[in-house]
């Protein structure tokens, strides 16, 4: 975000601001995605697959975005963070409830 920022306020076109806009879900689904991969290989917990793992970042980071952005594109970091994070605490609670039944 850090980058996206800095370039937006130097003055880039519309066509580098939309795509930096766009990309900024991407990017951070694959920040959390990232934090998850690490601690279940420090687990040991399995067969890890990314795009399994990433599918429910990127939901939660995209909607949080989308839902934030009319009220300021700089006020997507916090969409983000807050539906990103509860997407992965979704997929962890419904991960853990499908492993304790087995």
């Amino acid at each position: 975000m850090a980058v996206a920022i800095t370039t937006v306020k130097s003055g880039c076109g519309p066509v580098v601001k939309g795509f930096l806009w766009v990309a900024a879900p991407v990017v951070t689904a694959a920040g959390f995605a990232a934090g998850i991969i690490l601690i279940d290989l420090i687990a040991k917990t399995g067969k890890i697959r990314f795009v399994r793992i990433y599918v429910w970042p990127l939901a939660g980071c995209a909607i949080g975005a989308g839902i934030v952005f009319p009220f300021g594109p700089m006020l997507i970091v916090f969409g983000m963070f807050g539906l990103g994070t509860a997407s992965v605490l979704l997929r962890e609670i419904l991960l853990n409830t499908v492993l304790a039944q087995k």
